[in-house]
C-alpha cells in the first residue's frame, strides 16, 4: 500500500486499509493468545467427558465454588477502595509538582515495576511472619505482648496486593489530574466555594475519567490475582484464581 493510500489527502487522517494494517498484528494476537484458549477450555467444559452441563451445573449447586468466588469479589473490591483512598493523594501531589520533585514521586510510584511480583510478595512474607518487622514493632511499643498471626492471613493478602496494585490506579488519575488546569480551583474560590466544594464540585468530575481507569484496571487485575493469595492467603480462604489453579492441575494430572 502506497503512503498516497495510506493516508487520506491532505494527510488529515488514515485511510480504512492503513488503520486495518495498524490493527492487525493486535488482533492476530488477541486471537492466538486470548479467544483460543478460552475456546479450547470452553470446549473441555461442555464435551468431556461427554457432551455435558454438569461442570456448569457444579459452579451453581457446589457452596465451595460461590464461597470462593464472593470472596474473591469481596477482596477485589476492598482491594480497590483502599488502592484508590490512598492513590489519589499521591497523584494529586503529583499533578501539583515540577521539576526534581515530580521526578522524585514519579520514580517512587515507577520503582516497584522494576522488580518482579514474586519478589515483592516475598518482601512481604518477610515484614509479616511472626518474628518480622511488623511483630517486634507491636512487641516494642508494648501493644502485644507476643508475636501475632499477620502471614496466610486475608488482612496480609489485601496489604499486599493493595500495594503491588497502587501504581496502576496512581497513573490514570494522575493523567486526568495533570490535565485539569489550576485556574478552575481558583475561579471556585473567588465565586465563594471552599476548598471541600470546589474539589467535590470541579476536581472530582472532572477527574473521574482517571478514577474510573484506575478502579478497572486494579478490580479486574485483583480478580485473577494468583501469586500474593497463593503465597500469604491461607489454604481456607483462597481465592478463584488459586482454585482454578487447583483445578486444572487435577484434571490434567
Amino acid at each position: 500500500m502506497s503512503a498516497m493510500n495510506f493516508f487520506q489527502p491532505q494527510g488529515r487522517s488514515m485511510s480504512k486499509g492503513g488503520v486495518l494494517m495498524l490493527m492487525a498484528p493486535f488482533f492476530v494476537l488477541l486471537v492466538i493468545a486470548f479467544l483460543y484458549p478460552i475456546l479450547s477450555l470452553l470446549s473441555i467444559s461442555l464435551l468431556e467427558p461427554e457432551p455435558t452441563l454438569r461442570h456448569y451445573e457444579d459452579v451453581v449447586t457446589n457452596p465451595v465454588y460461590a464461597r470462593v468466588l464472593f470472596r474473591t469479589l469481596r477482596i477485589a473490591l476492598l482491594v480497590s477502595v483502599l488502592s484508590l483512598l490512598l492513590a489519589f493523594p499521591v497523584a494529586w501531589v503529583m499533578a501539583r509538582s515540577r521539576g526534581p520533585k515530580l521526578a522524585f514521586i514519579t520514580a517512587c510510584i515507577l520503582l516497584p515495576f522494576w522488580s518482579s511480583v514474586l519478589v515483592r510478595t516475598a518482601a512481604w512474607a518477610v515484614i509479616l511472619q511472626r518474628t518480622g518487622l511488623v511483630n517486634e514493632a507491636l512487641q516494642f511499643l508494648g501493644i502485644t505482648s507476643e508475636p501475632v498471626r499477620l502471614l496466610y492471613t486475608q488482612g496480609a493478602v489485601v496489604v499486599a496486593m493493595v500495594h503491588v496494585l497502587m501504581p496502576f490506579m496512581v497513573l490514570p488519575i494522575y493523567g486526568a489530574l495533570r490535565n485539569i488546569p489550576v485556574d478552575y480551583m481558583r475561579a471556585a474560590g473567588i465565586l465563594g466555594a471552599g476548598p471541600l466544594r470546589s474539589f467535590r464540585e470541579v476536581i472530582l468530575p472532572l477527574a473521574m475519567p482517571g478514577v474510573l481507569t484506575g478502579f478497572i484496571l486494579v478490580f479486574l487485575t485483583a480478580l485473577g490475582y494468583f501469586i500474593t493469595p497463593a503465597l500469604l492467603g491461607s489454604p481456607q480462604e483462597m481465592m478463584i484464581a488459586t482454585l482454578i489453579s487447583q483445578q486444572i492441575r487435577e484434571v490434567l494430572d
